[in-house]
C-alpha cells in the first residue's frame, strides 16, 4: 500500500499526501523511477472545513481514508479545484458521492466545464475571478489565476491569516522524499526532480512561469509557506524554490555545462561523438551525455532536464532509411516543444550510402530559438578530416558562448 502522510502545516491547515511509486511514467510520457506525491489540503474553520484538491483516482478510497483522520465529512462546505487535471481531481467525485454532493466546488471559470466533462458529476459550482476574495469560516480566502501552469484553468489560493499559498502544479516537482517539508539535508537533493518536472510538465509554457512569478511578486504577498500539489511543501525558505522556478523560466544556463545527445546503431555515431566530448572534456566543459545505443537508451525527461541549464546542446544522428534517426528526431521535436529556448546546437549526421539530411533537420529547427552553430556531415567511418572539421565545429560552438 502507498505510504501516507499527515501533518499539520500550520494552525488550522493539514496536508494528505501520498507517495506515488507506482506510477513509471507520468503523463504516459517520463519515466520517473523517483516517484510522484500527490499533496491534499484541509482548512478547518469555525464553519466547517475546505478541501484543497485531492489524490489520483487510483487511491481514492485511500484519500477518503485519510481525509476521515482529519475532518467529519459531513463538516466538508467547500472543494477547492486549482487545476482539474485528474491526478489532482480524481478523489473529488467518490468525496462528492459521500457526501450527497453537499460541498460547494470552488474553481477558475473554466474548472467546471472541465470537471463535468471528465467525471459526469453534476454538483454547485461557484467560480471565482482573479483576485475574487472569499470569507470562509472567518478565513480569508484569495483566489489568483495562474493560467498556463500548466493548464488554462490554473490558479491559486493565499490564506491570508496564515500567509500561505497553495499552488497546485506551480512550485512543485517529481520525488518521493523522507520528509514533508524544505529541510536543508533534502532541498539540493530534491531540486534535480523539480527541474524536471518544471521541463517535461510545464516546458512547453516557460515564459508563463516568469509572467505568472511576477504577477505574485507584484501583489507584495506575506508568504511564509508555499504549499504545491507534488513534492515538498516550503515553509523554512519558500523563496528558495521561487527563485529556483523563475531561474527555469527563464532557461538560464549554467556556465560551461553542455549536453551531448546521440545515437549509435553500429558505433560510427559514437566515434565522432568521442571526438566531441574529448575536445569539450579538454577545455574544461561540464559534458552532460545521454545515448541511444544497441544496450543503452537514455530517458528523455532526464534530457529535457539537463537542456533546460546547459549553455549549448551537441546532437549526434545517423540517418536511417533516408531520414534522421527516428529517436533522434523526437528528441529534436520535444526539444522544440518544450524547451525551445535561445541556445546553440552543434549537429552532426553520419550516413552510410544515402544522402546528408540537411533539408529535413532544418524543417526541424529553423522555426525554433535554437540557433544551429554548424551541421557537420559524416559518411561511414569517421576520417583525419572529418576530425579536424568537428574540431572547428567545436571552435564555433565555443565562440558563441563568449
Amino acid at each position: 500500500m502507498p505510504r501516507v502522510h499527515i501533518d499539520k502545516v500550520v494552525e488550522n491547515l493539514y496536508v494528505l499526501r501520498v507517495d506515488d511509486d507506482e506510477t513509471k511514467y507520468f503523463e504516459a510520457l517520463w519515466y520517473i523511477p523517483e516517484g510522484i506525491t500527490y499533496n491534499s489540503y484541509v482548512l478547518t474553520t469555525r464553519n466547517g472545513a475546505v478541501v484543497f484538491d485531492s489524490w489520483k483516482s487510483r487511491y481514492a478510497d485511500l484519500f477518503i481514508e485519510s481525509l476521515k483522520s482529519v475532518v467529519d465529512l459531513r463538516d466538508i462546505k467547500h472543494v477547492v479545484i486549482h487545476h482539474t487535471e485528474p491526478d489532482h481531481s480524481g478523489s473529488i467525485p467518490k468525496l462528492l458521492e459521500l457526501t450527497d454532493k453537499k460541498p460547494v466546488l470552488i474553481g477558475h471559470p473554466l474548472a467546471k466545464a472541465l470537471f463535468t466533462s471528465f467525471y459526469n458529476v453534476e454538483a454547485e459550482f461557484r467560480t471565482v475571478r482573479d483576485q475574487e476574495e472569499l470569507l470562509l469560516g472567518g478565513k480569508k480566502l484569495r483566489f489568483i489565476h495562474v493560467p498556463w501552469l500548466h493548464w488554462p484553468d490554473t490558479m491559486a489560493t493565499y490564506i491570508e491569516e496564515e500567509g500561505v499559498l497553495l499552488t497546485c502544479d506551480a512550485f512543485g516537482g517529481y520525488g518521493v522524499m523522507p520528509v514533508l517539508y524544505d529541510e536543508e539535508t533534502i532541498v539540493q537533493q530534491y531540486l534535480p526532480y523539480v527541474r524536471k518536472y518544471v521541463v517535461t510538465v510545464i516546458g512547453h509554457y516557460r515564459e508563463h512561469i516568469v509572467k505568472n512569478i511576477e504577477k505574485i511578486a507584484g501583489l507584495k504577498l506575506s508568504i511564509k509557506v508555499i504549499a504545491p500539489a507534488h513534492g515538498l511543501i516550503w515553509r523554512n525558505n519558500p523563496q528558495t524554490i521561487i527563485n529556483y522556478y523563475y531561474k527555469l523560466g527563464l532557461a538560464s544556463p549554467i556556465e560551461r555545462k553542455i549536453l551531448v545527445i546521440y545515437d549509435s546503431m553500429y558505433g560510427f555515431v559514437e566515434r565522432a561523438i568521442n571526438v566531441v566530448l574529448s575536445e569539450l572534456k579538454s577545455r574544461g566543459f561540464d559534458v552532460k551525455t545521454y545515448a541511444f545505443t544497441d544496450n543503452r537508451q537514455a530517458s528523455i525527461g532526464d534530457i529535457l532536464s539537463d537542456a533546460v541549464d546547459s549553455v549549448g546542446i551537441v546532437i549526434g544522428a545517423s540517418t536511417y532509411d533516408g531520414k534522421l534517426f527516428p529517436t533522434m528526431s523526437t528528441i529534436l521535436r520535444i526539444l522544440i516543444e518544450k524547451l525551445n529556448a535561445e541556445k546553440p546546437l552543434l549537429i552532426i549526421n553520419v550516413s552510410g550510402w544515402g544522402k546528408p539530411i540537411d533539408e529535413s533537420l532544418k524543417t526541424l529547427y529553423e522555426s525554433s530559438k535554437f540557433k544551429v552553430v554548424d551541421l557537420v556531415g559524416i559518411k561511414g567511418l569517421i576520417q583525419d578530416n572529418d576530425i579536424d572539421r568537428l574540431k572547428r565545429s567545436i571552435d564555433s560552438l565555443i565562440k558563441t558562448l563568449q
